[in-house]
This record gives C-alpha cells, sequence and structure tokens, in this order.
C-alpha cells in the first residue's frame, strides 16, 4: 500500500513557517530539558560525543521523543529550528551551522546541498532500517540510492476547503479561477513563490517545475487574472480564518490540513486532480559534523518503526516508513488527506532546484505579483 496521509493530532507550526512565539516555546523547552541554551549552538561548537546538535524544521521533535533518545543513548539533543530551506542553507554557508550534526533540509535542498558539496556521504553499512522505507523512497530522483539523506516525512500541496459553502467542492487548481466572483477576498493561497507558480503551471497543463520562458510568463499572467479575488498570500495566518468562517478555501500543505480539519469537521482537503507538488523533508548529515557517532544513532532512532509510528502520530506528517505505517491505527492508515492513493499522486511532481537565471525570472514576476 502506497503511503499517503493520515489524521494525527499533535499542535505544531506549519512545515515550512512557524510562528515565533510557538518555535520560542519548542526550542525554550527542549533546552531547558537538557540543560543547553542556544547561545551554546551559536557562539561554540561543542564536540562532546553526548551532545548532538540538530537544525530542523519547527514541530518535528518534541520533549518526548528526545527525552526517549537520552534515556537510550545518554545524548542529549539541543534542537534549533528553521522556518524554510534558504534560512537554513544561508545560515549553514555563514558558517553558523558548523554546530550541526544534523539538519533536516527538503528535497529539492538536498539536491543543492549535494552539488554545493555540503553534505556527508552516508556509511550504510552503520544504518539499520533503509530497507524499512516504501520502495519509491528508496531511491529518490533527489539523491538517488539515499546516498546523502535518509527520508523522513512527506506531503502534497493541495487545497483546504469548507464542505458547507463549496458546492459542488473543489478537484482541482482550476477551480479557484472558475469561481473566482464566489470566492473573492474569501480564499488565500500560500506564501511560497514555487508552490503557487506550479498550481499556475498546472492549470495551463506546463510541469510544476517549468523552466520555459513562455509557459513562466503565461503562469503569471494566469495569477494576475486570480490576484484580485485573493485575500492575502500566507502559508499559516488561514488556519485560524478558515476555522472562524472568514475564508472559504486555502492552498495548504497536507500535513497543515489534517490538524486543522481535526478542529472543525466541516473541513476537508482536495489534492487537485492535475497535480501538484509532492514534498518530501529529510535528515542529512553535513561534512561539518561534529559528532557524528551521534549522527548515526539519531538516524538509527528515527529508523525504527516504532519510532516513526509514534512519532507520526504525534506530531501529524506522514510517514515513508513501510514498516512504521504497519504499526499505525486503522483510521490514519486510511485517512487520504495524509495518505492519498498512488492514483491520485500520479500527475503530482517533486521540486527540483532552479538553474539560477530562471530562479531571478520566477523571483521577478514574484515580487510584481505579490507587491501593491
Amino acid at each position: 500500500m502506497p503511503p499517503t496521509r493520515s489524521s494525527f493530532t499533535g499542535g505544531r507550526s506549519t512545515r515550512r513557517q512557524f510562528l515565533k512565539g510557538s518555535a520560542a516555546a519548542l526550542t525554550s523547552s527542549i533546552l531547558s530539558s537538557c540543560g543547553w541554551t542556544l547561545a551554546n549552538v551559536r557562539t561554540s561548537v561543542q564536540t562532546a560525543s553526548d551532545i548532538l546538535y540538530i537544525y530542523t524544521w519547527a514541530g518535528y521533535t518534541d520533549r518526548e521523543l528526545l527525552d526517549l533518545f537520552y534515556k537510550e543513548t545518554k545524548i542529549r539533543v539541543v534542537a534549533d529550528v528553521f522556518s524554510s530551506n534558504e534560512e537554513m542553507l544561508a545560515k549553514v554557508q555563514a558558517g553558523a551551522g558548523g554546530a550541526y550534526s544534523v539538519i533536516y533540509p527538503s528535497d529539492y535542498m538536498v539536491r543543492q546541498q549535494i552539488d554545493l558539496n555540503m553534505l556527508m556521504e552516508i556509511d550504510k553499512s552503520r544504518l539499520q532500517g533503509l530497507d524499512r522505507l516504501f520502495p519509491q523512497f528508496q531511491s529518490p530522483i533527489y539523491d538517488r540510492d539515499n546516498r546523502y539523506s535518509i527520508p523522513l516525512s512527506w506531503g502534497t500541496t493541495g487545497l483546504v476547503y469548507n464542505t458547507t459553502v463549496l458546492d459542488p467542492p473543489p478537484d482541482d487548481w482550476d477551480y479557484l479561477w472558475a469561481n473566482r466572483r464566489q470566492l473573492a477576498k474569501r480564499m488565500t493561497l500560500l506564501n511560497d513563490q514555487r508552490e503557487v507558480f506550479g498550481a499556475a503551471l498546472r492549470t495551463l497543463g506546463y510541469s510544476y517545475n517549468s523552466t520555459d520562458l513562455e509557459e513562466i510568463r503565461a503562469a503569471y499572467e494566469k495569477l494576475l487574472q486570480l490576484k484580485p479575488a485573493i485575500a492575502a498570500f500566507n502559508s499559516d495566518a488561514w488556519r485560524s480564518q478558515i476555522l472562524t468562517g472568514d475564508l472559504k478555501i486555502a492552498m495548504c500543505y497536507s500535513s497543515d490540513a489534517n490538524e486543522v480539519i481535526q478542529e472543525n469537521s466541516d473541513l476537508a482537503y482536495a489534492l487537485p486532480r492535475s497535480g501538484s507538488s509532492i514534498w518530501m523533508d529529510t535528515l542529512v548529515i553535513p561534512r561539518t559534523a561534529p559528532n557524528i557517532e551521534g549522527a548515526y544513532a539519531w538516524l538509527n532512532f528515527m529508523l525504527r518503526p516504532e519510532i516513526a509510528a509514534r512519532t507520526c502520530e504525534r506530531l501529524s506528517f506522514a510517514t515513508p516508513n513501510a514498516k512504521a505505517f504497519d504499526l499505525l491505527p486503522p483510521e490514519v492508515q486510511t485517512n487520504t488527506s495524509l495518505f492519498p492513493p498512488e492514483s491520485a499522486l500520479e500527475k503530482s511532481e517533486s521540486l527540483e532546484p532552479m538553474p539560477p537565471d530562471i530562479g531571478e525570472i520566477y523571483n521577478r514576476y514574484w515580487t510584481k505579483l505579490t507587491s501593491g
């Protein structure tokens, strides 16, 4: 059975953006339990074998996870959080990431970091459990044979909507354009350049990863048609707005949709039938890792089915671990928000890094679209 999205509980920030208060609370909780502060991470590189610094998305760790790891290994984990792949990359490139022994980049960022020679090739003889991954995650396009990364969580991008006010319900991206008068100022798009342009490209029959200048221009013009109806470009504020009824529909990540649906049963998630993005977050060991032994201990810990399943349920993201999937309750396994059937994923794509010149064109159009 293919990995799909599941309905889990456990509040956390969006996977790519987070509210400063919740991130601070998460980090404070983790560090206070470990007896360290973020100042240790940012001002000195600790090399003790009983300390492991990780750089992760907000919401990807909790006290239970870290306490269990410490109980088993006597290694204390200190977690710092980032809000975007680009933020993480900039910090590591600036030399401020030398303390980290494990980092959590997304799929396209793994490829970019490989090209920048920033990652250590994984010694698979030191890992147990790679064969527990679903086949499609054992040699992903962004890192063939998992030479540098271990898949941790995955999801899709789609539409969360209020079933009581939208009839018929959305089933594709073009629903936004066809119903833009009804949805005027009651819909939001992600504050994510690649995802928003990807959705417009798919409505035109093009790839989410198009590098064709005319196709990109056509997507921009398509988005201009929709702009007057868009309430905002945001990746988090939509949650409270759709719960209060201020929004009818929002573009979002499946893991976030899964959480908000637990708060209001009138909400549902639609994966666009013309295709969307399939994202993957991973575990990597940077070449500058000061605690390689601790890093492998963490990777093996996260590959264990019972750990992956429990983390999946508590923190609300889909696992690529087939053995962990088998341990999940039936209501989680059959939740199509997190674990859609393979047929629903056939036209979806993983985001790929853009050549710098093409990236600049996307940036220019994005600035024009979101300003004014």
